[in-house]
């Protein structure tokens, strides 16, 4: 493994490209399978309760749960877990993980991250693993191993720290269980907890990083939004040109806001999310 500094690379632009860069799109992309399209974060309650009906109520129903709910809390988690990943610091990255896990207000907006982080990390186990690690074995999901063993972010229900283990088993994919436990509950890893990890061992920039996710995060809201009928394709881009400033801004201040200030208030998204779960007509999971 190289020393913790090489994690944080960022001289890797070659002639036919930046393989960082590369990466991140594919890894934000819609088809990378995380699960994504099966969530709307509360708004198929929002659109059944007349709160969202057009194109300006869902742009600010998307910028409201990116800026100010789970994308600023995913945000933060994103930018500790990138920092503990790029220092190799295996306790920060463990409490970042379950810290993500944690803050999540309602069970299904929970299992929204939970099973997209273990989806994710899977599809990177699966795919892109092979090509990054220095060592012959692929090392499963965001592990950085000093010695022989390797850091597992653990459930949040487990009630304790990072564990070592020298056996590689594949992660399971979202919907299987694990460990006995069934995935309904939510356990897992955190989505952006995994997403910072790995971008921070693949050297990308944070900056570019947080970008990314909360980017594809707006994107799949919108997306549920359209297959809701709330607007068609042509307004849909429109709602995504027009949260372009917010996203970015809400990127600058992940970068520079303090741990005194961690959390959202997104309290409409979280009772919507509450309702969803007894809704009788749902297309979604959240």
């Amino acid at each position: 493994m190289p020393a913790p500094s090489k994690l944080c690379r960022t001289g890797m632009t070659t002639k036919a490209g930046t393989p960082g860069l590369y990466r991140l799109l594919a890894w934000a992309s819609p088809a990378f399978p995380t699960g994504g399209f099966s969530y709307s974060h509360g708004l198929e309650t929002a659109v059944a309760e007349g709160a969202v009906h057009d194109r300006a109520t869902l742009e600010r129903w998307i910028a409201a749960v990116v800026v100010k709910g789970s994308g600023r809390v995913d945000a933060d988690i994103l930018r500790d877990a990138y920092r503990a990943a790029a220092e190799g610091d295996d306790s920060a990255l463990a409490d970042a993980n379950r810290r993500g896990c944690a803050y999540r207000a309602t069970s299904e907006l929970a299992l929204e991250s939970g099973q997209q982080g273990t989806a994710f990390l899977a599809a990177y186990e699966a795919a892109w693993s092979a090509p990054d690690p220095p060592t012959p074995e692929p090392v499963l999901g965001p592990r950085f191993a000093r010695t022989r063993g390797a850091w597992i972010p653990p459930s949040p229900a487990c009630g304790r720290g990072a564990t070592r283990t020298s056996r590689k088993t594949p992660l399971s994919l979202a919907g299987e269980a694990v460990s006995g436990r069934s995935p309904e509950t939510g356990e897992g890893h955190c989505h952006a907890a995994a997403f910072g990890a790995v971008a921070a061992r693949a050297g990308i920039a944070l900056r570019d990083s947080l970008l990314g996710y909360l980017q594809a995060f707006a994107a799949n809201l919108m997306s549920a939004g359209l297959r809701l009928g709330v607007v068609g394709q042509s307004d849909g881009q429109r709602i995504l040109a027009a949260l372009e400033p917010a996203i970015t801004a809400a990127v600058e201040a992940a970068l520079t806001r303090g741990p005194e200030d961690f959390g959202g208030a997104t309290f409409a998204v979280d009772l919507a999310s509450m309702a969803h779960e007894t809704q009788y007509t749902r297309l979604f999971r959240s």
